[in-house]
């Protein structure tokens, strides 16, 4: 099945910032939440996990699982965008705010992606 623009979008935004994750992890350190076991090991870990996945999207026989695991991956990295939306009204930077608090309704067109990804195969 043809590659749709979603996937491809879906992929690039795993590309981009599962290469974050590995070469700046202190960024995502912040947002971790306290519930969450060794921090640096699971950022660095959701970083590789986002570039196979971003690859998996692009190939028709990975689309599926990487679609599923895309879906997974966001539904598990959910927490700590709502931590990070949380903490940001205790500061001052209305920028930081309008990002943290605008990022969580985009994962939603994420979830679709994720989804089409997987049911499309």
């Amino acid at each position: 099945m043809a590659l749709t623009p979603s996937t491809k979008v879906l992929a690039g935004i795993f590309a981009v910032s599962g290469t974050v994750h590995l070469v700046k992890p202190e960024f995502y350190t912040q947002i971790m939440p306290s519930w969450v076991p060794a921090h640096r090991e699971v950022i660095l870990g959701s970083g590789v996990a986002e570039l196979a996945l971003a690859v998996g999207l692009l190939a028709p026989q990975t689309r599926r699982v990487a679609g599923w695991g895309s879906l997974a991956l966001l539904v598990g990295v959910y927490p700590a965008n709502v931590k990070m939306a949380v903490d940001s009204t205790r500061t001052r930077n209305t920028g930081l705010k309008a990002a943290a608090f605008g990022r969580l309704p985009l994962q939603w067109p994420m979830v679709k992606a994720a989804l089409r990804a997987a049911r499309e195969g």
